[in-house]
């Protein structure tokens, strides 16, 4: 049973750990991109995202808390100025994980590309930029404007449904072959 176990150890004590996801870390805000394994960057990014969210108040004290967990001046600049700008409209997820199709070659481990999402040009889409202001609570009623563009399409809708029912009755119907049937067990017909 692996209740409680909420951490991967990967492989190493406590203070390894640590230096290991502190210079992940810092790489990939300096440098946006990182390439690693699969159970690193899943460990990277429980280890990264609250300190992205604590460098969107700039204040002495975040700065300070992140300065802990990071110890590198360049990696602290790099996220309380251009990181935390990007990233400030966006409530949470701020790394994406994509996983590469070969192999490590020495043991064979799943490797992934790790990058901050705000980051990627590719991904963006003009839609994307667009959105703003979306919440997470569910939808409330429709403005009635959008009630009323709606209805023609609706409308449009239950002309073509009659079209395509009188297609399928023009069409002759397959008839079912009927099965003889069997007489009792002992060869008796019913009568």
């Amino acid at each position: 049973m692996r209740h409680g176990k909420k951490h991967n150890h990967l492989g190493r004590k406590k203070a390894h750990r640590d230096a290991l996801l502190s210079n992940m870390a810092s790489s990939l805000l300096i440098h946006k991109r990182i390439q690693t394994t699969v159970a690193k960057a899943k460990a990277l990014r429980t280890y990264v995202e609250p300190l992205i969210t604590k460098a969107k108040t700039d204040t002495t004290h975040s700065r300070r808390v992140v300065f802990s967990y990071l110890q590198n001046k360049e990696s602290i600049q790099a996220l309380f100025g251009e990181v935390a700008t990007r990233t400030a409209e966006r409530p949470g997820g701020y790394t994406r994980i994509i996983k590469l199709g070969d192999p490590r070659l020495g043991d064979a481990a799943e490797m992934c590309l790790m990058e901050l999402v705000d980051f990627n040009d590719l991904y963006k889409t003009d839609g994307a930029d667009k959105k703003g202001g979306k919440t997470r609570r569910s939808r409330g009623k429709k403005s009635e404007g959008a009630a009323q563009t709606d209805a023609p399409a609706a409308e449009a809708k239950t002309e073509e449904k009659p079209k395509a029912k009188a297609k399928e009755e023009s069409k002759p119907k397959a008839k079912k072959e009927e099965k003889p049937k069997k007489d009792d067990k002992k060869g008796k017909k019913k009568k």
